[in-house]
Parts: C-alpha cells; sequence; structure tokens
C-alpha cells in the first residue's frame, strides 16, 4: 500500500537547544507508528510539526505525495488531532462538547449519533452534564467518542491513553484497531505500548 504520509529531513529548534534533526518516517494506510523517547525530546513538538501547528526549521511533510504546505487545508481536512489535554468546554455538556469538536472539524453528527458514541465509551447517563463536572478519564472519553464519529484519514495523536482506566484503555486499543482495519493511519507519541489487534505497528525513537 503506498504511503499517506511521508516526512522527510524534519528538524526543529527550541530556542537555541536542537530537538531532533534528520527525521524521516513513512506512513501508509494500515499503520501505525509511534513515537518513543524521554520527557522533552520533542516528541509532542514533532507531531505539531508533522500536522503545521508548529513551522519545522528544516524538511518536508508530503500528504498523499504533495507537500503540506502547498495546500495546508488538504492535510488538516483529512487529520484528527488529539492533544495531551482534551481540550474541551467547562461549561458545556458532553455532548455539546462532542458535537462542537465535530463541528470544528467540518463534520456533521446528528443527536444520536453522538448519544450512541456518547453511549460506547460509557457516557450516555452523562451526555448532559458539564465537563466541569466530569472527572479526567471522563473528559478523555468524551475525545474517544469524537474519534469514533470524525471521518480522518490520519490520527495524529499525544498520550491517547493518560488519564483513562483499564476499561478506557481498552475502548481506545479497540477504537484504534477498527481505524487501521479501515485503511486509516495513525500517528502517536506514547511512553505506553500500543498493540491493536489490526494493523501494523512500527515505532520510532527520540533520542
Amino acid at each position: 500500500m503506498p504511503e499517506v504520509l511521508q516526512v522527510r529531513d524534519l528538524a526543529c529548534r527550541r530556542g537555541p537547544a536542537l530537538l531532533f534533526s534528520g527525521i524521516s518516517f513513512e506512513v501508509a494506510g494500515g499503520e501505525l507508528l509511534c513515537v518513543r523517547g524521554p520527557n522533552g525530546c520533542g516528541k509532542t513538538t514533532l507531531l505539531r510539526c508533522v500536522t503545521g501547528l508548529t513551522r519545522p526549521d528544516e524538511g518536508t511533510v508530503l500528504w498523499h505525495g504533495e507537500p503540506s504546505q502547498t495546500d495546508p487545508e488538504r492535510m488538516r481536512a483529512g487529520t484528527a488531532f488529539s492533544g495531551h489535554l482534551p481540550g474541551l468546554k467547562d461549561d458545556l455538556s458532553a455532548d455539546e462538547n462532542l458535537e462542537f469538536m465535530l463541528r470544528l472539524r467540518g463534520a456533521r453528527s446528528t443527536p444520536e449519533e453522538r448519544r450512541e458514541a456518547l453511549a460506547a465509551v460509557g457516557l450516555e447517563k452523562r451526555r448532559r452534564i458539564p465537563a466541569r463536572r466530569l472527572s479526567a478519564g471522563q473528559r478523555r472519553r468524551i475525545g474517544l467518542a469524537r474519534l469514533a464519529l470524525d471521518p480522518a484519514e490520519l490520527w495524529v495523536l499525544d498520550e491517547p491513553l493518560t488519564a483513562l482506566d483499564d476499561a478506557g484503555q481498552a475502548l481506545f486499543i479497540d477504537l484504534l484497531a477498527r481505524h487501521l482495519e479501515g485503511g486509516g493511519l495513525a500517528l502517536a507519541a506514547t511512553h505506553h505500548r500500543l498493540a491493536p489487534a489490526s494493523g501494523v505497528v512500527r515505532e520510532l525513537r527520540l533520542a
């Protein structure tokens, strides 16, 4: 299967410090690339460079064979980014946050679709509760529901298992497996071993 995402000789500095340089990799449909390394090595920055949220000092990102800088909106439309913080509005309910996140991505959803997605992650009875009253793990589960409804081809995930209990981690791994099985691809910065039942898992280590 041809590579969907290609990264060539990426380098990035934080002030005078060089975080990484010469980073190259390719990810095809059905593949998960896990970025591993110690705290502060640049894992989050690498994800941000790939998605266009941070400008790299050197290198090129190709999306379906075309430089992402040429048409950044094309890659953005095909990418679901999940940061290490849930990014919720505290005064909005779980359902309202889910609808808002999908709208930001240009993805439409019906109340029934959102209800089913929230039920699948254990939040059906809490879907109308303001996010500020939910636990950290429940807040993360709203993000899982968003991934389930987002049609994005590429998932970019920063520490996706943060704050999730064993059941929540199993839900995420199942979602990830289905995404890969359907031909999607994923790039994840993680300290944990991710082993979905479907897809090819590879690893990139940052020093």
